[in-house]
């Protein structure tokens, strides 16, 4: 592990001074991530602010008709909550889907939506990866590749996201509210995180000199017909091969809004609002959830080792729209495939 300096600021004014004064700094809370990318070698940076104890950003709020969940909050708080597992219960098991129940105690919720994206040649430092060293090349494209992208990858990276949050967050049209030297602003879930295009080196659209105040949902809406299916190779501590959050209004048989988001498949939590809205006003059926996973995967693209991905994917839109039409969501207790 490489030297650095360590600042624990006192309030989120001074953590911005402190991100401000060091281009090389990094923001550390939980560090389940952060920690283990600087013990690889992979991150280096020289000032590590510390935002774990800042005041006001552990709370769980209203916020109009929606929630605010602050950026300090765990994973196992937020996913616990009463009001996010009645109002937002695809949250909370997509949340609970994901790591282990001592990393979840760990994890924040700001923490997840700044995971680095998954790749074996990204977390070795032996090897070359245009998201480590732009300009080194992408050796995952005709490499080890399983567990990577088929979706909205470009020549120099096809690295996935790993958080399951995220992608209920994405699903769900979450607001990631931030703050920097010009004051907050506010991402949209869907503009929060990016493509590899050209500079696969940047994960999210957040500014180096920001830090995440928290998350905004916006009104309930999902609550009763909803799922998260995560296929992985293993039932539990895996990150998804592929990933679904489905969430449905429906009248009787009918489709209202629909909201779906994929995880495991891209660089960010992938969704196609067109094929959502193919859904609106059709009766939930199988055929109406092909014709919706072919949209959703149009383009995709499999690299050798990960062509699986490709029918695994749509296969699981059609069985998470199937769940979610009928209530049935997929338990993360038990988590055979219903």
């Amino acid at each position: 592990m490489n030297r650095f300096s360590y600042a624990r600021p006192g309030s989120v004014a001074d953590a911005v001074r402190e991100l401000a004064g060091h281009p090389a700094a990094k923001v550390i809370a939980g560090g389940t991530n952060l920690v283990d990318l600087m013990k690889y070698n992979v991150e280096r940076p020289t000032h590590l602010v510390d935002v774990g104890r800042l005041p006001g950003l552990k709370e769980i709020e209203e916020a109009g008709e929606g929630l605010r969940i602050g950026a300090l909050v765990s994973n196992t708080a937020a996913a616990y909550d009463e009001r996010v597992k009645e109002r937002y219960p695809l949250l909370s098991s997509a949340i609970l889907a994901g790591a282990s129940p001592q990393l979840r105690n760990a994890a924040t919720t700001g923490g997840n939506l700044l995971q680095r994206t998954r790749c074996y040649y990204f977390y070795d430092p032996a090897t070359p990866c245009n998201k480590r060293e732009p300009g080194s090349g992408c050796p995952a494209k005709n490499g080890q590749n399983r567990i990577l992208a088929i979706l909205g990858t470009s020549e120099h990276c096809i690295a996935t996201h790993p958080s399951d949050m995220c992608v209920a967050l994405a699903a769900l049209e979450a607001v990631v509210k931030v703050v920097g030297p010009n004051g907050e602003r506010s991402i949209p879930m869907a503009d929060f995180h990016r493509l590899p295009g050209n500079m696969p080196e940047k994960d999210t659209n957040l500014h180096a000199d920001e830090i995440i105040l928290g998350v905004e949902l916006p009104e309930p809406r999902f609550a009763k017909h909803y799922t998260y299916l995560k296929l992985r190779d293993r039932l539990s501590y895996a990150f998804a091969l592929v990933s679904v959050a489905a969430a449905l209004e429906m009248d009787g048989d009918t489709i209202g809004e629909a909201r779906i988001a994929l995880g495991g498949v891209a660089h960010k939590p992938w969704r196609v609002e067109e094929a959502e809205m193919m859904l609106r006003g059709k009766t939930a059926d199988r055929r109406v959830f092909a014709a919706v996973a072919e949209r959703i995967l149009e383009g995709a693209q499999g690299f050798g080792h990960n062509d699986f991905k490709v029918d695994l994917a749509r296969r699981a839109v059609i069985r998470a729209l199937s769940q979610a039409a009928r209530g049935t969501p997929q338990s993360q207790t038990d988590k055979r495939i219903q």
